[in-house]
This record gives structure tokens, sequence and C-alpha cells, in this order.
């Protein structure tokens, strides 16, 4: 099918053919899946599309690429009353008014976007209760990393404080057309029961920026502008910010507050 769609570098596309893989993905969204929406983000030439369609009494899919949504409309729409097709960039809709209700966002996501896909996704949070999607395998891998290793960073921090990282499964290169150059990766990311940001979350997030600013250094060096001079003394302070678990981040955060009162 994606043949009569060539995939293009600008918008990262490398589509998905393997029909195990497809029925793999849907399979993890159906255990995750309750009752909330569905919105897949660059569903490309619909082969994901396709496998979803049957499984669910709604699908909206958001696709920037002109030409492929002309093909859904004419070759997947007139056999499913039921699917939507939103003609924009997901990263840059209104997600107040697309999130009018509890909302699943799953899809092969673009490469070139798929940090941003999970930034706007953990900003809108409490509409979202899980995610389903491909990623670069590395990209998977610094989402879902513990502290400790080099691949920890801030975007594993920030997931991992409002969703459980699940990584479900790699796929090979010949699995798309045309083969990436790199291994992809499934992830799954379900809400945490519960959750309480009984912090100062703007400090949170800047401390948590700040110490992987400078992520070979201590966090002393990194922090040093947020931080009061008296507490940079303390023995945390000699650590490095990829030895930090998200609690530790919190209690951090916290412990600044409060010195700062």
């Amino acid at each position: 099918m994606s043949g009569f769609v060539t995939a293009l570098k600008s918008y990262g596309q490398h589509f998905l053919t393997d029909k195990i893989v497809l029925d793999k993905i849907v399979h993890v969204i159906k255990e995750l899946r309750q009752d909330e929406k569905i919105i897949e983000i660059g569903p490309g030439t619909g082969a994901l599309t396709n496998v979803l369609l049957p499984e669910f009494e709604t699908l909206t899919s958001i696709e920037v690429d002109k030409r492929c949504i002309d093909f859904l409309q004419q070759n997947i729409q007139p056999k499913f009353p039921h699917f939507t097709i939103i003609d924009a960039d997901f990263l840059k809709l209104d997600m107040r008014q697309l999130l009018n209700q509890p909302t699943a966002i799953v899809g092969n996501f673009p490469y070139n976007i798929s940090s941003q896909i999970v930034f706007r996704i953990l900003d809108n949070y409490d509409n979202i209760p899980f995610m389903v999607g491909m990623f670069q395998k590395e990209m998977a891998e610094r989402i879902a990393s513990a502290h400790g290793t080099k691949e920890y960073g801030v975007i594993s921090v920030f997931t991992q404080l409002l969703y459980d990282v699940t990584l479900e499964f790699d796929i090979a290169p010949q699995s798309f057309s045309p083969p990436p150059k790199v291994m992809s990766s499934v992830i799954s990311l379900k809400r945490k029961e519960n959750i309480q940001l009984d912090f100062d979350f703007k400090l949170f997030k800047n401390v948590v920026k700040s110490g992987f600013n400078q992520r070979r250094k201590m966090l002393r060096n990194g922090l040093s502008g947020i931080v009061p001079k008296d507490m940079l003394q303390e023995e945390i302070f000699t650590k490095r910010a990829e030895q930090l678990s998200v609690q530790d981040f919190i209690e951090l955060t916290k412990k600044i507050e409060h010195h700062k009162k």
C-alpha cells in the first residue's frame, strides 16, 4: 500500500509494512485500553490504521502530509464511516479541544518529532491515560532508562514522574519501507495512579534541566544559579544528575523550595 506514496525524509517517514508487528501493536493497545478515545498520530498510508479500525468503535488520525491524507480519504475512509482524519500538525493543535474526554495516543511516530510528541503528552497527562508508540530504539531506551545509566536524562525523568514506561518489543529495519538505518522499538506509557505534584513543578523542571545540562559535572555546577550558596556544600550536590532517581529529584526540589522560604 505504501508504494503509492513515497516516504519523505522531511517528515521522518518510514512506513511499517509487517503485519505481525502491526498486530502486536494493536494487542498492546487493547491490553491497556478501557474506554478511551483513540487518536493516531502520523498514520501515513494507513498500515496501522487498517488494523486499528476493525477493533475500535471510533478512530481519529492526525496527519500533516497532504499526499497521505488524500490516500487515506480515497482508500480507507470510504470503508470505515467511524474514521476521522484531521489535517494538521499534532505539535500545533489546540490540545484542549482535541482532548475533550480521556484519550489514548497511539502511532508509529515520525522519528524527527518523537520526543516533542512525548513532551506534548506529558503537558496533557491529565487527559491521556496511556500511549503506545513506535520510536527509534535509542529514543525508546532513553525514555525508559533507569537512573545510573548513560541513557537516563531529562525526558526519562519527566516521563517517569507521570507514567509507568514499558519497553514492549523491538522492530527490525526490514519491517519498514524504506528500511531505516536503525532499530525501532514500541513502548507504552501508562499513567500512574494518584499522581500528587505536591511541590513546585516549575522549580522541579528547572532543577532537572539544569542538572542534565552539565551531566558530566557535579550537580553544584549545574544548579549554582538555582540553589542558595550555603546549600551547595551538602553531599547530594557532589553527585551527577544521572545518579538521581525521579524521587531524588522530587526530594531535592522540596528541599530547595523549603530552604528559600
